[in-house]
């Protein structure tokens, strides 16, 4: 039984699957509760029935994984071989996630470090897979925390809405609630600042909206080699275009990962939503 250090994460890092399985990645899936049922994300629930939902103006809630999740998880992991675990969550500014792996890493049968990434769908999901090509390549627990804090440091995650609504109703709005008084005349773009929400530009149209999202990326991606995520819920068509319009427009451009967000972010952003993570390497 080989001796490691092995990463977790949780469901919101939206990391392809075949991805997570090369790399022996974990996620720890955070749960959506959809009228009175409580449903795992990306196991239990559809984001087509989320977006129904949603449309529908269905209740929808999210909640994190308990610390006994965890604990189980930690506890599998360990029994398998690890000799440390590197736990990565989204922030803790939106989710107690991290303060659910906190608890149960106190009583992990081998030693557990749970980072705050400040980070959320597939800017912590290129955090997790840094970290887990260094623990591949020997590295020391450390060596991983330092590899995915380095990520995260480099890496932006900006993003569209057709409305702040499901974001007010979310409570994770921060300071993006300034933008409340003239949601109707805005189409907002926004950026995790901080690990919270924050406004960045406001634009008059959708359209125009998503044209200054794409300037912005071709900006901070520069000419340095950088992996891209463009997300989406219920718009893969103006995803994949947009995924296409960045592979001509950024030269460094290595890896871009188009793929609809899972229930719980799409929970807090609501149909519409198109987002893009820039990561550089």
């Amino acid at each position: 039984m080989s001796r490691h250090v092995a990463i977790v994460t949780d469901s919101t890092a939206y990391l392809p699957p075949r991805t997570m399985e090369r790399h022996g990645i974990t996620a720890v899936p955070l749960t959506v509760v959809l009228g009175d049922r409580a449903l795992e994300e990306g196991t239990e629930i559809s984001t087509r029935s989320l977006a129904q939902a949603l449309q529908k103006r269905r209740p929808v809630t999210t909640s994190r994984p308990s610390p006994e999740v965890f604990a189980d998880t930690y506890r599998r992991i360990a029994d398998a071989g690890a000799s440390a675990i590197v736990s990565l969550h989204l922030s803790a500014e939106l989710s107690g996630t991290y303060d659910a792996a906190v608890l149960a890493a106190r009583e992990a049968p081998v030693p557990v470090r749970v980072v705050d990434t400040g980070m959320v769908a597939m800017a912590l999901g290129f955090c997790a897979l840094a970290a887990a090509e260094t623990a591949e390549e020997g590295g020391t627990v450390d060596d991983a925390v330092t590899a995915a804090e380095k990520r995260a440091g480099s890496t932006s995650a900006l993003f569209y809405v057709d409305t702040l609504d499901f974001l007010r109703r979310g409570g994770r709005i921060g300071a993006a609630r300034a933008l409340l008084g003239s949601a109707l005349a805005v189409k907002p773009l926004l950026q995790l600042a901080g690990g919270r929400i924050e406004p960045l530009e406001k634009v008059r149209t959708a359209t125009k909206a998503i044209a200054r999202l794409e300037e912005i990326v071709a900006e901070r991606a520069g000419g340095a080699p950088v992996d891209i995520a463009v997300h989406h819920l219920a718009a893969p068509d103006r995803a994949a275009a947009l995924g296409d319009r960045l592979r001509a427009r950024v030269p460094g451009l290595a890896d871009l990962h188009v793929s609809e967000v899972g229930a719980v972010i799409g929970a807090h952003t609501g149909p519409g939503l198109l987002g893009v993570v820039v990561s550089h390497r």
